[in-house]
């Protein structure tokens, strides 16, 4: 959620690298390179000292097993990387032994971070690997005896903490669910997964390389082995939630019942929508937001807008600073991300994609009415995990992969994701209307934003 490296992405965009293609047009703020160069541009004396630049995930790889080899995952989504020119080698040569070969040294020169091609770059990783490919000796003994676990307890090259949780769901999907006019990676292809926590991921997989505008990839091997990775977002999502929530009047009285319940805040607020919904004896829940339309751009838009400087808009208020108000922006707030959610499949499938499931993890997967809207905003079905903690199941099953348990990440994937439940979009018509014109004035809300931008920009010149 670091946005501070909008000017740096800014000019890195405007050098219009080769590699930018693989990164939805351009690099984001949230990715590496910017904040490489904002950190060189603002702490110097910190970019002197500096031995190695690491994503935590290998961070901790490295501090478990000693093995400084990267993973494919960071280094494709976060730093530039080409994965299939790794791939290109790592059919001639063993990828064990193969040093990393999909860095553009003329892309870093080019954007001022030619000190990170030194050392045939040993401060950004001279080895990349698989996910799952077994680290050094597995768990040094100092590791082990901090960990509480076995010296030479094997671990696996990582995955970044949302794509652990798309190995962990993507197979998660019941035999009433499964299409019998497909093969099993044909099936995945039509899949989404989504990560939803502070904020989401979009996780999507083809076999042939997707080009889409405004959303990160095509990432070769990032998440699942030999298939394409398409990853859109939204910045912030339980964040943004949490916000809207947090800043009301009525939060605090609403907290304090909550707690004194033994329940959640919005465990409460989906309770007092029930209650709204009978008073009003309104047609179906979501109609209660009719007056109420959010922009959820609180943070930026991600994908696939990629407008990091888009603002939140909110159409609606009034002097009401009920628990019921609060009800009502909760749900309004769930909605447009929602609608944002649509966005980001609608614009996928227009360049290519197939997607007509989805399954969802996270923090906020576990919240019914989020994943309702959802399922009813998008018109597909959504499928839950059996595994609450999709995130953790992702991990075991790198290190699972990486002790020679299954022959690889697809086997482990279909021998240990394993599906619960499945919340169905409404069969209702008025539902999928209601929401097809809320959808409109979602998409005119930016349009609206731009327009009111380009005012004041000219109004300042």
């Amino acid at each position: 959620m670091d946005h501070r490296a909008v000017e740096q992405a800014e000019r890195i965009n405007s050098r219009n690298s080769p590699v930018l293609q693989y990164c939805g047009g351009g690099v984001s703020p949230e990715m590496q390179a910017p904040k490489l160069l904002w950190v060189k541009e603002n702490l110097p004396e910190s970019w002197s000292m500096v031995f190695r630049w690491m994503d935590l995930s290998d961070w901790l790889a490295y501090r478990a097993t000693g093995d400084d080899t990267r993973s494919l995952c960071t280094t494709v989504c976060k730093w530039t990387y080409l994965g299939h020119a790794h791939m290109e080698l790592a059919r001639e040569v063993d990828s064990r032994d193969m040093e990393a070969c999909g860095w553009d040294d003329v892309f870093w020169e080019e954007v001022g971070l030619e000190d990170l091609v030194e050392g045939n770059h040993a401060k950004i990783g001279r080895s990349v690997a698989f996910p799952g490919h077994p680290l050094g000796s597995g768990l040094t003994p100092a590791a082990a005896k901090e960990l509480g676990l076995l010296a030479g307890t094997p671990v696996g090259t990582s995955l970044i903490d949302a794509h652990a949780g798309g190995i962990g769901v993507m197979e998660s999907v019941p035999l009433s669910e499964s299409k019998t006019d497909v093969t099993d990676e044909d099936a995945m292809c039509h899949r989404m997964v989504l990560v939803c926590g502070t904020s989401t991921c979009h996780m999507a997989i083809s076999k042939n390389k997707l080009f889409i505008p405004g959303v990160w990839g095509p990432f070769w091997s990032a998440m699942v082995p030999e298939y394409w990775l398409t990853e859109g977002g939204q910045s912030a999502t339980g964040a943004l939630l949490d916000y809207i929530v947090e800043n009301h009047v009525a939060a605090p009285l609403l907290a304090n019942r909550a707690a004194s319940q033994s329940s959640s805040i919005y465990e409460l607020l989906n309770k007092i929508l029930e209650s709204i919904l009978h008073d009003r004896n309104a047609a179906f829940l979501s109609a209660l937001t009719e007056d109420v339309h959010v922009l959820p751009d609180f943070h930026g838009n991600r994908s696939p807008v990629a407008d990091p400087k888009s603002k939140g808009m909110v159409c609606g208020l009034t002097l009401d600073s009920s628990e019921k108000h609060l009800a009502l922006l909760y749900l309004a707030t769930i909605q447009g991300i929602a609608y944002g959610t649509r966005h980001i499949v609608e614009h996928c499938n227009s360049h290519g994609h197939k997607i007509d499931t989805l399954l969802a993890c996270g923090g906020l997967a576990k919240n019914s009415v989020y994943i309702q809207e959802h399922a009813d905003i998008i018109g597909c079905p959504i499928i839950l995990p059996r595994e609450n903690e999709s995130v953790l199941l992702g991990a075991a099953i790198l290190g699972a992969v990486a002790a020679k348990r299954y022959s690889g990440l697809h086997e482990a994937m279909k021998a240990l994701n394993a599906a619960g439940q499945v919340v169905h979009p409404s069969k209702d018509p008025r539902v999928k209307k209601y929401h097809d014109a809320k959808y409109q004035i979602f998409r005119s809300l930016y349009e609206q934003q731009l327009s009111y931008r380009s005012i004041m920009t000219q109004a300042l010149e």
